[in-house]
Protein backbone atom coordinates (compact mmCIF):
# COMPACT_ATOMS: atom_id res chain seq x y z
CA UNK A 1 0.00 0.00 0.00
CA UNK A 2 1.71 3.26 -0.86
CA UNK A 3 0.29 5.94 1.50
CA UNK A 4 -0.53 9.56 0.66
CA UNK A 5 -1.04 11.98 3.43
CA UNK A 6 -4.08 13.47 1.75
CA UNK A 7 -6.00 10.53 1.78
CA UNK A 8 -6.28 10.92 6.01
CA UNK A 9 -8.11 13.96 7.04
CA UNK A 10 -6.64 15.45 9.93
CA UNK A 11 -7.53 13.91 13.42
CA UNK A 12 -7.82 17.64 15.24
CA UNK A 13 -10.42 18.09 12.39
CA UNK A 14 -12.84 15.29 12.61
CA UNK A 15 -11.95 12.73 14.85
CA UNK A 16 -14.41 10.10 13.62
CA UNK A 17 -13.40 10.50 9.94
CA UNK A 18 -9.60 10.24 11.12
CA UNK A 19 -10.54 7.24 13.60
CA UNK A 20 -12.41 5.29 10.51
CA UNK A 21 -9.92 6.11 7.75
CA UNK A 22 -6.57 5.06 9.82
CA UNK A 23 -8.07 2.29 10.91
CA UNK A 24 -8.04 0.92 7.34
CA UNK A 25 -5.08 3.23 5.97
CA UNK A 26 -2.97 1.57 8.52
CA UNK A 27 -3.75 -2.05 8.24
CA UNK A 28 -5.55 -2.54 11.14
CA UNK A 29 -8.65 -4.01 10.16
CA UNK A 30 -11.78 -4.00 6.81
CA UNK A 31 -14.78 -4.25 7.17
CA UNK A 32 -16.97 -7.41 7.45
CA UNK A 33 -19.44 -8.43 4.13
CA UNK A 34 -22.31 -9.09 7.24
CA UNK A 35 -23.41 -5.39 8.79
CA UNK A 36 -21.28 -4.78 12.03
CA UNK A 37 -18.53 -7.28 11.33
CA UNK A 38 -15.29 -6.69 11.08
CA UNK A 39 -11.99 -8.31 9.66
CA UNK A 40 -8.71 -8.32 11.68
CA UNK A 41 -5.78 -7.60 9.39
CA UNK A 42 -2.58 -9.25 10.57
CA UNK A 43 -1.28 -6.03 12.24
CA UNK A 44 -4.56 -5.56 13.69
CA UNK A 45 -4.56 -8.95 15.11
CA UNK A 46 -0.77 -8.58 16.10
CA UNK A 47 -1.40 -6.45 18.40
CA UNK A 48 -3.84 -8.51 20.25
CA UNK A 49 -1.63 -11.23 20.25
CA UNK A 50 0.64 -8.88 22.71
CA UNK A 51 -2.55 -8.26 24.42
CA UNK A 52 -3.44 -11.96 25.20
CA UNK A 53 0.87 -12.89 26.01
CA UNK A 54 1.16 -9.71 28.55
CA UNK A 55 -2.77 -11.13 29.75
CA UNK A 56 -2.37 -14.47 29.90
CA UNK A 57 0.86 -14.38 32.34
CA UNK A 58 -0.97 -12.62 34.71
CA UNK A 59 -3.66 -15.02 34.32
CA UNK A 60 -2.23 -17.81 34.80
CA UNK A 61 0.41 -16.28 37.76
CA UNK A 62 -3.17 -15.68 39.73
CA UNK A 63 -3.79 -19.71 38.89
CA UNK A 64 -6.23 -19.26 36.56
CA UNK A 65 -6.52 -22.05 33.99
CA UNK A 66 -7.61 -21.65 30.44
CA UNK A 67 -10.27 -23.16 28.66
CA UNK A 68 -13.25 -23.57 25.71
CA UNK A 69 -16.93 -23.29 25.91
CA UNK A 70 -19.14 -23.89 23.07
CA UNK A 71 -20.55 -21.05 21.00
CA UNK A 72 -24.13 -21.93 20.78
CA UNK A 73 -25.89 -21.74 24.47
CA UNK A 74 -29.83 -23.40 24.22
CA UNK A 75 -32.15 -20.48 25.00
CA UNK A 76 -33.34 -22.42 28.07
CA UNK A 77 -30.36 -22.07 29.84
CA UNK A 78 -29.69 -18.21 28.73
CA UNK A 79 -33.28 -17.95 30.45
CA UNK A 80 -32.85 -19.32 33.91
CA UNK A 81 -31.47 -16.04 34.95
CA UNK A 82 -34.18 -13.75 34.60
CA UNK A 83 -32.34 -10.76 34.96
CA UNK A 84 -29.22 -11.44 32.70
CA UNK A 85 -31.61 -12.42 30.02
CA UNK A 86 -33.56 -9.14 30.18
CA UNK A 87 -29.87 -7.28 29.66
CA UNK A 88 -28.78 -8.97 26.84
CA UNK A 89 -32.06 -9.85 24.57
CA UNK A 90 -31.74 -7.20 22.26
CA UNK A 91 -28.43 -7.53 21.19
CA UNK A 92 -29.39 -11.62 21.41
CA UNK A 93 -28.32 -13.50 17.64
CA UNK A 94 -30.74 -16.33 17.61
CA UNK A 95 -30.16 -19.47 15.67
CA UNK A 96 -33.49 -21.27 14.52
CA UNK A 97 -32.83 -23.73 11.54
CA UNK A 98 -29.88 -26.11 11.34
CA UNK A 99 -29.01 -28.90 9.20
CA UNK A 100 -32.12 -27.86 7.21
CA UNK A 101 -34.67 -28.39 9.82
CA UNK A 102 -36.06 -26.15 12.47
CA UNK A 103 -34.49 -26.34 15.65
CA UNK A 104 -36.57 -27.77 18.24
CA UNK A 105 -34.80 -25.61 21.11
CA UNK A 106 -33.25 -22.06 19.49
CA UNK A 107 -30.21 -21.62 20.24
CA UNK A 108 -28.59 -18.67 21.04
CA UNK A 109 -24.96 -17.16 19.65
CA UNK A 110 -22.49 -16.79 22.58
CA UNK A 111 -23.02 -13.20 23.92
CA UNK A 112 -20.77 -14.21 27.25
CA UNK A 113 -20.50 -17.48 28.72
CA UNK A 114 -22.08 -17.66 32.25
CA UNK A 115 -24.99 -19.77 31.47
CA UNK A 116 -23.31 -22.22 29.82
CA UNK A 117 -19.74 -22.22 31.91
CA UNK A 118 -22.37 -22.63 34.73
CA UNK A 119 -23.87 -25.55 33.87
CA UNK A 120 -20.71 -26.72 33.53
CA UNK A 121 -19.72 -25.95 37.30
CA UNK A 122 -22.74 -26.93 38.92
CA UNK A 123 -21.74 -30.63 37.57
CA UNK A 124 -18.14 -30.38 38.44
CA UNK A 125 -18.36 -28.66 41.78
CA UNK A 126 -19.82 -30.77 44.49
CA UNK A 127 -17.44 -29.82 47.46
CA UNK A 128 -15.36 -27.12 49.33
CA UNK A 129 -11.99 -29.41 47.82
CA UNK A 130 -13.16 -28.36 44.08
CA UNK A 131 -13.06 -24.48 45.05
CA UNK A 132 -11.90 -22.34 44.18
CA UNK A 133 -12.58 -22.88 40.39
CA UNK A 134 -11.04 -20.50 38.29
CA UNK A 135 -11.36 -20.57 34.55
CA UNK A 136 -10.44 -18.24 31.78
CA UNK A 137 -11.19 -18.53 28.16
CA UNK A 138 -9.82 -16.54 25.19
CA UNK A 139 -12.75 -16.64 22.77
CA UNK A 140 -15.26 -14.89 20.22
CA UNK A 141 -18.94 -13.36 21.68
CA UNK A 142 -21.72 -11.73 19.05
CA UNK A 143 -24.08 -9.01 20.36
CA UNK A 144 -26.12 -7.60 17.88
CA UNK A 145 -25.27 -4.02 17.62
CA UNK A 146 -27.65 -1.07 16.02
CA UNK A 147 -24.82 1.07 15.70
CA UNK A 148 -21.13 0.21 14.71
CA UNK A 149 -17.81 1.12 14.79
CA UNK A 150 -14.72 -0.32 13.96
CA UNK A 151 -12.93 -2.10 17.22
CA UNK A 152 -14.98 0.24 19.28
CA UNK A 153 -18.08 -1.83 18.71
CA UNK A 154 -18.45 -4.44 16.46
CA UNK A 155 -21.72 -7.51 16.34
CA UNK A 156 -19.27 -10.05 16.59
CA UNK A 157 -15.73 -8.83 18.80
CA UNK A 158 -13.04 -10.97 20.50
CA UNK A 159 -11.92 -10.67 24.23
CA UNK A 160 -11.01 -13.12 27.53
CA UNK A 161 -13.71 -13.85 29.95
CA UNK A 162 -12.94 -14.81 33.42
CA UNK A 163 -15.20 -16.90 35.58
CA UNK A 164 -14.71 -18.33 39.44
CA UNK A 165 -16.60 -19.63 41.68
CA UNK A 166 -15.64 -19.67 45.73
CA UNK A 167 -16.58 -20.88 49.22
CA UNK A 168 -16.83 -17.41 50.85
CA UNK A 169 -17.67 -13.89 49.63
CA UNK A 170 -14.74 -12.24 50.53
CA UNK A 171 -12.58 -14.50 48.58
CA UNK A 172 -14.69 -13.34 45.19
CA UNK A 173 -14.38 -9.84 46.59
CA UNK A 174 -10.94 -10.11 46.52
CA UNK A 175 -11.09 -11.89 42.82
CA UNK A 176 -12.88 -8.82 41.32
CA UNK A 177 -10.57 -6.28 43.01
CA UNK A 178 -7.51 -8.17 41.49
CA UNK A 179 -8.91 -8.54 38.24
CA UNK A 180 -10.14 -4.74 38.04
CA UNK A 181 -6.99 -3.68 39.78
CA UNK A 182 -3.93 -6.27 39.02
CA UNK A 183 -4.72 -6.98 35.50
CA UNK A 184 -6.86 -4.13 34.13
CA UNK A 185 -5.61 -1.02 35.41
CA UNK A 186 -1.63 -3.10 35.06
CA UNK A 187 -2.30 -3.92 31.21
CA UNK A 188 -4.03 -0.74 30.48
CA UNK A 189 -1.37 2.04 32.44
CA UNK A 190 1.75 -0.64 31.39
CA UNK A 191 1.25 -1.35 28.35
CA UNK A 192 -1.49 0.69 26.40
CA UNK A 193 -0.37 3.68 28.26
CA UNK A 194 -4.17 4.50 28.81
CA UNK A 195 -5.11 6.00 32.14
CA UNK A 196 -8.69 5.88 33.76
CA UNK A 197 -10.76 5.64 36.54
CA UNK A 198 -11.46 1.96 38.68
CA UNK A 199 -14.51 2.15 40.09
CA UNK A 200 -17.99 0.67 40.75
CA UNK A 201 -20.75 1.04 38.44
CA UNK A 202 -24.27 2.29 39.20
CA UNK A 203 -27.36 -0.17 39.74
CA UNK A 204 -28.48 0.99 36.08
CA UNK A 205 -25.22 0.71 34.33
CA UNK A 206 -23.99 -2.72 35.94
CA UNK A 207 -24.18 -6.24 34.79
CA UNK A 208 -27.60 -8.09 34.07
CA UNK A 209 -26.83 -10.02 36.96
CA UNK A 210 -24.25 -9.23 39.36
CA UNK A 211 -23.84 -7.49 42.30
CA UNK A 212 -21.56 -5.03 42.18
CA UNK A 213 -19.41 -3.99 38.63
CA UNK A 214 -16.28 -2.47 39.17
CA UNK A 215 -15.30 -0.97 35.80
CA UNK A 216 -12.31 0.59 34.18
CA UNK A 217 -12.90 4.23 32.71
CA UNK A 218 -10.61 6.42 30.24
CA UNK A 219 -10.94 9.54 27.94
CA UNK A 220 -10.56 10.11 24.28
CA UNK A 221 -9.85 12.90 22.57
CA UNK A 222 -13.51 14.29 21.86
CA UNK A 223 -14.28 13.89 25.59
CA UNK A 224 -16.31 11.00 25.44
CA UNK A 225 -15.69 8.22 28.36
CA UNK A 226 -14.89 4.70 26.80
CA UNK A 227 -15.50 1.65 29.53
CA UNK A 228 -12.23 -0.56 28.74
CA UNK A 229 -12.85 -3.40 30.84
CA UNK A 230 -15.08 -4.61 33.72
CA UNK A 231 -14.75 -7.16 36.82
CA UNK A 232 -18.22 -8.40 38.51
CA UNK A 233 -19.43 -9.65 41.72
CA UNK A 234 -21.86 -12.20 40.86
CA UNK A 235 -22.72 -13.08 44.81
CA UNK A 236 -24.88 -16.38 44.44
CA UNK A 237 -27.70 -15.11 41.87
CA UNK A 238 -25.89 -17.32 39.08
CA UNK A 239 -25.08 -20.28 41.82
CA UNK A 240 -28.55 -20.44 43.26
CA UNK A 241 -30.10 -20.42 39.43
CA UNK A 242 -27.64 -22.99 38.37
CA UNK A 243 -27.75 -24.73 41.48
CA UNK A 244 -24.14 -24.41 42.07
CA UNK A 245 -23.56 -26.48 45.79
CA UNK A 246 -20.68 -27.33 47.77
CA UNK A 247 -20.24 -29.43 50.98
CA UNK A 248 -19.15 -27.21 53.58
CA UNK A 249 -15.58 -28.38 55.71
CA UNK A 250 -18.10 -28.52 58.36
CA UNK A 251 -20.77 -31.09 56.62
CA UNK A 252 -23.39 -28.16 55.36
CA UNK A 253 -24.49 -26.79 52.47
CA UNK A 254 -23.90 -23.93 50.67
CA UNK A 255 -24.22 -21.62 47.08
CA UNK A 256 -20.61 -20.51 45.74
CA UNK A 257 -19.76 -17.07 45.32
CA UNK A 258 -19.16 -16.34 41.56
CA UNK A 259 -17.27 -13.33 39.80
CA UNK A 260 -16.76 -12.88 36.02
CA UNK A 261 -14.47 -9.98 34.69
CA UNK A 262 -13.02 -9.02 30.69
CA UNK A 263 -11.27 -6.90 28.13
CA UNK A 264 -12.13 -7.18 24.98
CA UNK A 265 -10.71 -5.86 21.50
CA UNK A 266 -12.36 -2.47 21.93
CA UNK A 267 -8.99 -1.70 23.99
CA UNK A 268 -7.75 -1.59 20.75
CA UNK A 269 -9.82 1.05 19.46
CA UNK A 270 -8.81 3.37 22.69
CA UNK A 271 -5.39 2.92 21.65
CA UNK A 272 -5.82 4.23 18.14
CA UNK A 273 -8.33 7.01 19.18
CA UNK A 274 -6.27 8.34 22.17
CA UNK A 275 -2.59 8.27 21.00
CA UNK A 276 -3.13 8.53 17.51
CA UNK A 277 -2.32 12.34 16.00
CA UNK A 278 -2.75 14.04 12.50
CA UNK A 279 0.06 11.52 10.32
CA UNK A 280 -1.79 8.75 12.04
CA UNK A 281 -1.38 6.02 14.81
CA UNK A 282 1.44 6.80 17.70
CA UNK A 283 1.40 2.57 19.14
CA UNK A 284 3.34 2.35 22.57
CA UNK A 285 6.47 0.10 22.25
CA UNK A 286 4.91 -2.43 24.30
CA UNK A 287 2.29 -2.96 21.93
CA UNK A 288 3.87 -2.24 19.09
CA UNK A 289 4.20 -5.27 16.54
CA UNK A 290 7.03 -3.46 14.85
CA UNK A 291 8.93 -1.40 17.30
CA UNK A 292 11.90 -0.32 15.56
CA UNK A 293 11.86 -0.11 11.74
CA UNK A 294 14.76 0.69 9.81
CA UNK A 295 14.93 2.22 6.13
CA UNK A 296 17.89 1.98 4.13
CA UNK A 297 18.19 4.92 2.09
CA UNK A 298 18.90 3.54 -1.40
CA UNK A 299 18.65 -0.17 -1.99
CA UNK A 300 22.68 -0.92 -2.74
CA UNK A 301 23.95 -4.00 -1.21
CA UNK A 302 26.36 -2.30 1.33
CA UNK A 303 23.70 -0.59 3.13
CA UNK A 304 21.22 -3.21 3.14
CA UNK A 305 23.90 -5.49 4.61
CA UNK A 306 24.34 -2.49 7.24
CA UNK A 307 20.21 -2.12 7.80
CA UNK A 308 20.60 -6.41 8.46
CA UNK A 309 23.37 -5.36 10.89
CA UNK A 310 21.23 -3.27 12.84
CA UNK A 311 18.62 -5.60 13.03
CA UNK A 312 20.17 -8.66 14.11
CA UNK A 313 21.83 -6.37 17.48
CA UNK A 314 17.92 -5.11 17.95
CA UNK A 315 16.91 -9.07 17.77
CA UNK A 316 19.33 -10.19 20.09
CA UNK A 317 18.08 -7.42 22.63
CA UNK A 318 14.84 -8.42 22.18
CA UNK A 319 12.92 -5.72 20.40
CA UNK A 320 11.23 -6.12 17.32
CA UNK A 321 12.81 -4.25 14.59
CA UNK A 322 12.47 -4.73 10.65
CA UNK A 323 14.03 -3.69 7.75
CA UNK A 324 12.04 -2.44 4.92
CA UNK A 325 14.33 -2.94 1.73
CA UNK A 326 11.26 -3.24 -0.76
CA UNK A 327 11.56 -0.96 -3.64
CA UNK A 328 8.04 -0.55 -4.35
CA UNK A 329 8.66 2.61 -2.93
CA UNK A 330 9.98 6.23 -2.34
CA UNK A 331 12.19 6.57 0.55
CA UNK A 332 9.86 9.43 1.26
CA UNK A 333 6.46 7.05 1.28
CA UNK A 334 7.91 4.57 3.60
CA UNK A 335 8.48 7.08 5.53
CA UNK A 336 5.26 8.27 5.58
CA UNK A 337 3.65 4.36 5.67
CA UNK A 338 5.50 3.70 8.54
CA UNK A 339 4.38 7.07 10.45
CA UNK A 340 1.20 6.50 9.69
CA UNK A 341 1.41 2.84 11.01
CA UNK A 342 2.55 4.03 14.68
CA UNK A 343 6.04 2.58 14.46
CA UNK A 344 7.39 4.08 17.82
CA UNK A 345 10.96 4.55 16.27
CA UNK A 346 12.57 4.77 12.79
CA UNK A 347 15.83 4.06 11.95
CA UNK A 348 17.37 5.49 8.66
CA UNK A 349 20.82 3.90 7.23
CA UNK A 350 23.00 5.35 4.19
CA UNK A 351 26.84 5.92 3.21
CA UNK A 352 26.72 9.08 5.78
CA UNK A 353 25.76 6.50 8.40
CA UNK A 354 27.72 3.38 7.11
CA UNK A 355 30.99 5.98 7.52
CA UNK A 356 30.37 6.40 10.84
CA UNK A 357 29.29 3.67 11.94
CA UNK A 358 25.99 4.92 13.12
CA UNK A 359 21.90 5.21 12.81
CA UNK A 360 19.97 7.92 12.49
CA UNK A 361 17.04 7.55 14.98
CA UNK A 362 13.37 9.16 14.85
CA UNK A 363 10.67 9.36 17.23
CA UNK A 364 7.28 8.84 16.49
CA UNK A 365 5.88 10.58 19.17
CA UNK A 366 8.00 13.58 18.94
CA UNK A 367 9.24 13.13 15.89
CA UNK A 368 12.85 14.49 17.58
CA UNK A 369 16.16 13.32 15.61
CA UNK A 370 19.52 12.14 16.79
CA UNK A 371 22.27 10.17 15.56
CA UNK A 372 23.24 7.12 17.13
CA UNK A 373 27.31 5.39 17.32
CA UNK A 374 26.54 1.86 16.73
CA UNK A 375 27.89 0.68 19.88
CA UNK A 376 25.62 2.92 22.12
CA UNK A 377 22.72 2.17 19.57
CA UNK A 378 22.44 -0.68 21.39
CA UNK A 379 22.10 0.39 24.72
CA UNK A 380 20.04 3.69 23.76
CA UNK A 381 17.31 2.78 21.61
CA UNK A 382 15.68 0.51 24.40
CA UNK A 383 16.19 3.45 26.80
CA UNK A 384 14.29 5.58 23.85
CA UNK A 385 11.56 2.98 23.93
CA UNK A 386 10.74 3.19 27.20
CA UNK A 387 10.83 7.01 27.02
CA UNK A 388 8.33 7.11 24.68
CA UNK A 389 5.98 4.16 26.37
CA UNK A 390 5.82 7.07 29.68
CA UNK A 391 5.94 9.75 27.45
CA UNK A 392 2.51 8.48 25.61
CA UNK A 393 0.87 7.61 28.98
CA UNK A 394 2.29 10.99 30.87
CA UNK A 395 0.21 13.25 27.93
CA UNK A 396 -2.81 10.48 28.42
CA UNK A 397 -2.74 11.85 32.00
CA UNK A 398 -2.23 15.26 31.40
CA UNK A 399 -5.59 15.46 29.26
CA UNK A 400 -7.32 13.03 31.57
CA UNK A 401 -6.29 15.53 34.80
CA UNK A 402 -7.14 18.27 32.77
CA UNK A 403 -10.54 17.62 31.82
CA UNK A 404 -12.00 16.12 34.82
CA UNK A 405 -14.10 18.73 36.50
CA UNK A 406 -16.55 19.35 39.50
CA UNK A 407 -19.69 20.14 38.95
CA UNK A 408 -21.27 21.43 42.38
CA UNK A 409 -24.74 22.71 40.81
CA UNK A 410 -26.70 21.14 37.70
CA UNK A 411 -26.57 24.60 35.48
CA UNK A 412 -22.41 23.52 36.08
CA UNK A 413 -22.81 20.29 35.30
CA UNK A 414 -25.21 20.83 32.22
CA UNK A 415 -22.65 23.55 30.82
CA UNK A 416 -19.92 21.50 31.17
CA UNK A 417 -20.91 18.72 29.71
CA UNK A 418 -22.40 20.67 26.65
CA UNK A 419 -19.04 22.82 25.69
CA UNK A 420 -16.56 20.69 27.19
CA UNK A 421 -17.35 16.97 27.86
CA UNK A 422 -15.02 14.90 29.62
CA UNK A 423 -15.47 13.32 33.48
CA UNK A 424 -17.68 16.21 35.90
CA UNK A 425 -17.31 15.12 39.50
CA UNK A 426 -20.43 15.72 41.19
CA UNK A 427 -22.58 14.74 44.24
CA UNK A 428 -25.25 12.38 43.30
CA UNK A 429 -28.13 10.63 45.92
CA UNK A 430 -27.73 7.09 43.76
CA UNK A 431 -31.24 7.28 43.11
CA UNK A 432 -31.99 5.63 39.57
CA UNK A 433 -34.75 8.29 39.04
CA UNK A 434 -31.87 11.58 38.94
CA UNK A 435 -29.70 9.25 36.60
CA UNK A 436 -32.45 8.30 34.20
CA UNK A 437 -33.33 12.21 34.27
CA UNK A 438 -29.63 13.33 33.74
CA UNK A 439 -29.08 10.90 31.10
CA UNK A 440 -32.58 12.16 29.31
CA UNK A 441 -31.35 15.75 29.57
CA UNK A 442 -27.59 15.56 28.93
CA UNK A 443 -26.69 12.08 27.67
CA UNK A 444 -24.42 11.63 30.07
CA UNK A 445 -24.54 8.71 32.62
CA UNK A 446 -22.94 8.14 35.86
CA UNK A 447 -19.78 6.15 34.74
CA UNK A 448 -18.66 5.02 38.01
CA UNK A 449 -17.83 5.52 42.30
CA UNK A 450 -14.34 5.75 42.08
CA UNK A 451 -12.49 2.93 44.45
CA UNK A 452 -10.70 5.26 46.19
CA UNK A 453 -13.43 7.47 46.86
CA UNK A 454 -14.25 9.18 50.37
CA UNK A 455 -17.68 9.67 52.04
CA UNK A 456 -18.42 13.13 52.12
CA UNK A 457 -21.64 15.46 52.87
CA UNK A 458 -23.70 17.23 50.02
CA UNK A 459 -26.39 17.41 48.20
CA UNK A 460 -27.04 15.65 44.83
CA UNK A 461 -26.12 17.41 41.91
CA UNK A 462 -29.74 17.16 40.29
CA UNK A 463 -32.42 16.80 43.01
CA UNK A 464 -30.42 18.18 46.37
CA UNK A 465 -31.05 15.38 48.38
CA UNK A 466 -28.21 14.56 50.70
CA UNK A 467 -25.66 12.42 48.80
CA UNK A 468 -22.56 11.27 50.43
CA UNK A 469 -20.01 10.23 47.77
CA UNK A 470 -19.11 12.16 44.32
CA UNK A 471 -19.56 10.34 41.41
CA UNK A 472 -17.87 10.48 37.86
CA UNK A 473 -20.33 11.22 34.89
CA UNK A 474 -19.85 11.47 31.30
CA UNK A 475 -20.95 11.13 27.80
CA UNK A 476 -19.85 7.37 27.21
CA UNK A 477 -19.98 5.52 23.42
Amino acid sequence: MVFLKRDLPKKSDNLSEWYNKVVLLAGLADYGPAKGTMIFRPYGYAIWELVQKEMDKLIKAKGVENAYFPLFIPESLLRKEQKHVEGFSPELAVVTIGGGEELKEKLIVRPTSETIMYEAYARWIQSWRDLPMMINQWNNVVRWEKRTYLFLRTTEFLWQEGHTAHAEHGEAWEMVLWAAKDLYAEIYEKFFGIPGYLGRKSEAEKFAGADVTVSYESLMPEGKVLQNATAHDLGQNFSRTFDIKFQTKAGGSEYAWQTSWGLSTRSIGGLIMLHGDDAGLRLPPRLAPIQVIILPVRAEKEILVFAQKVAAMLSKKGIRAKVDDSDKETLGSKINTWELKGIPLRLEVGPKEIEKDSVTAVRRDTSEKSVLSFDKAEQRIPEILEEIQSGLYLQAETFLKENTREANSYEEFKDIIATKRGFVSAFWCEDPKCEQKIKEETKATARCLPLDAIEQRGKCVYCQKPAKHRWLFGQAY
